[in-house]
């Protein structure tokens, strides 16, 4: 693209303009912008309808609602529907006898995740020249290369019969193979994508990391952002903003500055998104100084159709709609922080009805922002756009100082969220010391993940210290919080992206200390990943980081397997520590 288009570009998706809410993907259900909701589509609301059906028919145990909104129709929705309608109905209690469901949903519907098909990636070979180099432990470089094997499981493409008749599926059609995280995430996910495209790299199969970037910006493209993942029912809301990382990763790898080029007009008109109405929050600090900053808010203020069934329950205590929409727009936000659910997102944890995403100013997605601003000026800086450069420079160096006055805690080291009074839109919030969230999270030692702060020395031997003796190093890794309240995003689970981002942001450190405990991390948590294999067969999306080589628990639905992340985090963790002969791989 030619340096005026992009200039111009800039200047259309400046952070003073409000992304345009008007557009044909979304509608608003009052004149706030934060009020914004996305129509559903009848597809979706009927096999929320079907999905209700079927927990009322076959019960609870080992059901999952998202099942029913993965089925690709054989038949129109109309003919489908009609059909519905007519299923005889016991007398008892007007629900669908096991049998009838049963037949119907085989006549009608082909299975969750026949839409698409095993893919072969090109430039998968068995042992990549080069591959893990410093393993020297022959059965840590024999599980290594199982793992890197997984890509071919987990490799997709998009049958064309969505393409072709795309109001018979939910998927989404994409313009290239993708790769999953596995089980029930059967299609491709936003923020899951980085750190399978950092187990690509390790892999060398950079052209297939490519196409998962292509596949998001061409997401971007057609709705305004990327969306939390490649279904119609989650066109409502986001993920954590990792694409640009995604891209200075690759390129990093490759120096394809033809990527870059391609994709910059993606990030800024994804940059405008993440800095509209929608989610930014001005808060004015104790110095009487503005800071913009961002929070989660879906576009949406029902239940999620891929829990719509769970949803409702939760929503039951409300008696009053409206704040049942709200409470259902906080459930949506907190999944599109991809920390869905914890009591991080509680007004008085663990009572999960007290959810209020909306009213938080999450650290990590401001850090995750400030990579954006970074990587858009250094992207702009590779092709020579000077204007886009200082702009988002400017940006950057905005973002920092907000983040270091609203959550910084001097006390305890860290940055902590911070609590508005509501989840309204209002002019602006005055910061007070009170609304900080104490609370322990491993979300709260993100921003050293970024280079204005992993860069600083004296701030990194603070950090160093406040996790050491945080609570959350545990004998298998890094917990996720330190309350144990049966929620995924909470005690005992470990997660493999906190792991990677607070391992690397202090391996980039370059402080000799930083890196011990990077080391560590990465020690406990590979030997984990190793011997739960090995018990098991499988990789795990999350680890109970208090008993090494035990998968975690919790939350709405059976944990996964596959999986995407976990992978590519064992995998970079390897390539950046290695592995002696001489160390044992056993807990």
């Amino acid at each position: 693209m030619a340096l005026h288009s992009l200039t111009l570009l800039l200047c259309t998706f400046s952070l003073s303009l409000s992304f345009d809410v008007a557009s044909s993907h979304m509608a608003s259900s009052s004149s706030s912008s934060c009020s914004v909701v996305t129509p559903s589509t009848p597809l979706v609301s009927f096999l929320e309808q079907l999905q209700e059906t079927a927990l009322q028919t076959f019960g609870n145990s080992n059901f999952d609602p998202k099942t029913y909104v993965d089925l690709p129709l054989k038949f129109t929705l109309s003919e489908t529907h009609q059909a519905f309608q007519n299923l005889p109905r016991l007398s008892s209690n007007g629900t669908v006898s096991a049998e009838v469901l049963k037949g119907f949903i085989n006549r009608y519907f082909k299975g969750a995740g026949d839409d698409l098909v095993c893919w072969q990636p090109h430039d998968f070979v068995a042992e990549p020249e080069g591959f893990l180099t410093k393993v020297k432990h022959p059965e840590v470089r024999a599980w290594a290369l199982k793992v890197h094997s997984l890509w071919r499981n987990l490799s997709r493409k998009v049958s064309r019969e969505v393409e072709k008749n795309p109001q018979l599926h939910t998927l989404l059609p994409l313009p290239n193979p993708v790769v999953i995280p596995g089980s029930r995430f059967r299609e491709v996910y936003y923020w899951d994508s980085y750190w399978v495209i950092r187990g690509l790299l390790v892999s060398k199969m950079h052209k297939t990391a490519t196409a998962i970037v292509m596949n998001l910006v061409s997401l971007i493209e057609k709705y305004g952002f990327v969306l939390n993942g490649a279904r119609q029912y989650y066109t409502n809301r986001s993920q954590p903003p990792l694409l640009s990382s995604m891209i200075y990763e690759i390129y990093r790898s490759t120096g394809d500055i033809e990527l870059v080029k391609r994709c910059l007009p993606a990030l800024l008109k994804e940059h405008a998104f993440w800095n509209s109405d929608i989610h930014r929050v001005t808060i004015v600090d104790a110095q009487g100084h503005s800071h913009n900053l961002n929070r989660y808010q879906a576009m949406w203020n029902k239940p999620r159709p891929e829990s719509s069934t769970m949803d409702k329950k939760s929503a039951s205590k409300f008696s009053n709609i409206s704040e049942k929409q709200h409470f259902y727009r906080d459930i949506a936000s907190a999944a599109e922080s991809g920390w869905d659910f914890s009591t991080r997102w509680m007004r008085v944890p663990p009572d999960y009805s007290t959810l209020a995403t909306t009213s938080v100013i999450p650290v990590d997605l401001n850090a995750y922002l400030l990579g954006m601003e970074i990587n858009i000026a250094f992207f702009a800086k590779a092709i020579g756009d000077k204007t886009t450069v200082k702009h988002f420079m400017e940006l950057s160096d905005a973002r920092k100082k907000a983040i270091n006055s609203v959550f910084w805690s001097p006390s305890k080291k860290q940055w902590l969220d911070y609590w508005l009074n509501s989840g309204t839109c209002e002019v602006a919030h005055v910061w007070e010391a009170k609304h900080q969230n104490k609370n322990v999270f491993a979300s709260n030692f993100v921003p050293l993940w970024m280079e204005p702060f992993y860069s600083d020395g004296s701030l990194v031997g603070n950090v160093v210290h406040a996790l050491k003796t945080s609570g959350l190093i545990r004998a298998a890794g890094i917990a996720t919080s330190l309350t144990d309240s049966g929620q995924q995003w909470d005690f005992p689970n470990g997660w493999a992206p906190l792991q990677h981002m607070l391992a690397e942001g202090l391996v980039k450190s370059g402080s000799k200390e930083a890196r011990l405990l990077a080391e560590e991390i990465a020690i406990k948590w590979i030997r984990s990943n190793y011997v739960c294999y090995k018990k098991t067969g499988v990789m795990h999306e999350k680890l109970d980081v208090e008993k090494c080589g035990e998968y975690g628990g919790g939350g709405e639905y059976a944990t996964q397997t596959g999986f995407g992340w976990s992978n590519g985090v064992v995998l970079a963790f390897l390539e950046e520590f290695g592995w002696p002969q001489d160390r044992s791989i056993n807990c």
